[in-house]
C-alpha cells in the first residue's frame, strides 16, 4: 500500500525542462487565437511578455497566491499540451512549484484537469492535459487558466517566461497541405 502512495506522489511531479520546445508536428499553437490575462503584475512585466518569444522577459506577479494566467476562447477549442518556459538558476524563488490547470465555460465552472509539482526546472516544461483514458487525449473547452499554487523556496511572486499552448490540427490526415471536409474525399486522398 505505502507503494502505491508514492507512485502517484511521483506521478505528478516534473523534473529539469528542455533547452529547446519539442512538439509533435500533428499540433499546433493555439494561443494567438485567445485572450490572454492575468490576476496581478509588476509594472512592466505584464501579459504580453508571456507571449513575446523572448526567454529574456518574464511575467510577475505581484500579491497574493494563488497567481492565475487566463487564457478565454471565443469558440470551444480542443487543448491538448500546455507548455511553460521557467528558469529556477535564475528566478529561483520565483520559479513556481505546483501549478494547478483548470478548464471550463468561464470563471463560473473551471475544473482542475491536470495538477503538476516542478522540480526545480529549467527550461520548456510540457504538461500533458489528457486524461487517464487512452481515448481522452486533448481537452474541449472555452477557457483554461493555470494556477501556480506555491513556488520555490517559499517565494510569494511568480516569474513564467513563456507560455505555449497546443490543440490538434483541424486536418485528420497528418502531413496533408490542404484539408478535406468530406468523408468521401478523405477516403480518396491516397496516392496508390
Amino acid at each position: 500500500m505505502a507503494t502505491e502512495s508514492s507512485e502517484s506522489e511521483e506521478e505528478g511531479k516534473i523534473r529539469g525542462g528542455n533547452d529547446k520546445l519539442i512538439v509533435d508536428d500533428d499540433l499546433r499553437e493555439m494561443g494567438k487565437n485567445a485572450a490572454w490575462s492575468v490576476s496581478s503584475c509588476k509594472p512592466g512585466n505584464g501579459v504580453n511578455t508571456l507571449r513575446d518569444d523572448n526567454l529574456e522577459t518574464y511575467w510577475q506577479s505581484d500579491g497574493l497566491q494563488p497567481h492565475l494566467i487566463n487564457i478565454q476562447f471565443q469558440k470551444k477549442v480542443r487543448l491538448q499540451l500546455v507548455a511553460l518556459y521557467v528558469d529556477f538558476k535564475l528566478d529561483e524563488s520565483y520559479t513556481p512549484s505546483k501549478i494547478s490547470v483548470r478548464a471550463g465555460d468561464g470563471f463560473h465552472n473551471l475544473k482542475e484537469v491536470k495538477s503538476v509539482e516542478l522540480v526545480k526546472p529549467s527550461g520548456w516544461v510540457s504538461i500533458s492535459l489528457s486524461g487517464a483514458d487512452p481515448r481522452e487525449t486533448f481537452v474541449n473547452t472555452f477557457m483554461l487558466q493555470i494556477a501556480m499554487l506555491s513556488n520555490h523556496l517559499n517565494g510569494r511572486d511568480t516569474h513564467i517566461r513563456q507560455i505555449k499552448v497546443y490543440g490538434p490540427r483541424p486536418n485528420p490526415i497528418p502531413r496533408q497541405p490542404f484539408q478535406f471536409t468530406s468523408t468521401e474525399f478523405i477516403t480518396y486522398s491516397t496516392l496508390r
